[in-house]
């Protein structure tokens, strides 16, 4: 599994971010499912094709238990499913996720029966049906420039009319986030809340005006949001806060924003410094020379004027910015 699929996922796996997910999505903000509900599953199944045996895994699954006189009953097994593209072929693949959930409740029922071969038929009949369990698969899917069109087999592929009266239909549950409603991100009670509004925002208004709220799961925030954001900057700065500043310097959306502002206008700041350096060394001019002229301490000037001579022939001020900031992270505090 690739990084960026782990990334998508690590929030989501809380049980309060799912929990969450699932009560305002199906249950219309109802807090049916509880956190000490849920159960952690890998639902992992296997396909044979083109002569080879394929594995395909959910991205987050859990099965959810009540509890009932000291008794586990199981209500249901929810998968969720993370897109940031629409993909045709995606109802095929909930077919198989879920085609699988029910087969491998079919395989326990064999596995249970097998050495109780002589009970009776209708008391097995009613114990196999208490046993039984939906599978539900959410499609989250996080693309705002346009709708998701297609969500059921027929849609998916052309079907003959004469064929259609016997070929089952099958519907995908797709969740578009950033065509939900406000009354509906605000029904979000954990930090999936701060995901949703950012995707809101961005289709309604192109722009993100950031939370003030505080982010319980910081790092799975983050990491989630450097996996769906397509925006190569917006990933540099998350990454860059993750690993240099810490979790709890950045609580907020607003405070890494801010934060993230006033990094790039220094980073800007640094970058003319760095340019305004190389133009006056063309000219032969030393160390103390650029800094009297540039206002500028020689402390401050000489590390550069190194970082360019040692660079020439060839001059670039983002890679010369780079190592500048590497050297700065090496110096003890």
């Amino acid at each position: 599994m690739g990084e960026k699929d782990i990334s998508e996922k690590v929030l989501e796996d809380y049980n309060d971010v799912f929990s969450d997910i699932v009560n305002v999505l199906l249950f219309h903000g109802d807090q049916l499912v509880k956190e000490n509900e849920l159960e952690n599953v890998k639902d992992k199944s296997q396909y044979k094709a083109d002569g080879r045996l394929h594995e395909q895994e959910r991205d987050v699954a859990k099965i959810w238990h009540r509890s009932d006189q000291d008794c586990r009953i199981r209500i249901a097994l929810f998968g969720i499913e993370n897109q940031t593209d629409i993909d045709s072929d995606m109802v095929f693949r909930v077919l198989g996720y879920d085609g699988a959930g029910y087969r491998r409740q079919l395989l326990k029922k064999e596995q249970k029966a097998e050495p109780e071969k002589n009970s009776e038929k209708e008391k097995d009949s009613e114990t196999s049906k208490k046993e039984r369990y939906p599978v539900i698969t959410l499609v989250l899917y996080f693309g705002y420039e346009k709708h998701w069109k297609k969500r059921t087999l027929y849609e998916a592929m052309d079907i003959p009319e004469e064929l259609k009266p016997y070929v089952n239909d099958y519907r995908i549950n797709v969740f578009e986030i950033a065509w939900l409603t406000d009354k509906q991100v605000q029904m979000f009670r954990s930090d999936f809340k701060i995901v949703a509004d950012y995707f809101v925002q961005m289709r309604k208004n192109r722009h993100y005006k950031a939370s003030t709220e505080t982010i319980q799961h910081v790092d799975e925030v983050f990491k989630m949001m450097k996996a769906l954001v397509k925006n190569i900057d917006f990933e540099k700065e998350i990454n860059r806060r993750i690993i240099e500043k810490g979790k709890q310097e950045v609580a907020t959306m607003k405070g890494f924003f801010d934060d993230a502002i006033a990094e790039g206008r220094i980073e800007g700041e640094k970058k003319l410094l760095i340019n305004q350096i190389y133009k006056k060394m063309l000219k032969e001019q030393k160390p103390e020379e650029i800094a009297n002229m540039l206002e500028e301490e020689v402390a401050d000037i000489q590390p550069i004027y190194n970082l360019i001579q040692e660079s020439l022939p060839e001059f670039d001020a983002d890679r010369i910015f780079e190592k500048l900031s590497a050297e700065a992270v090496k110096e003890p505090a």
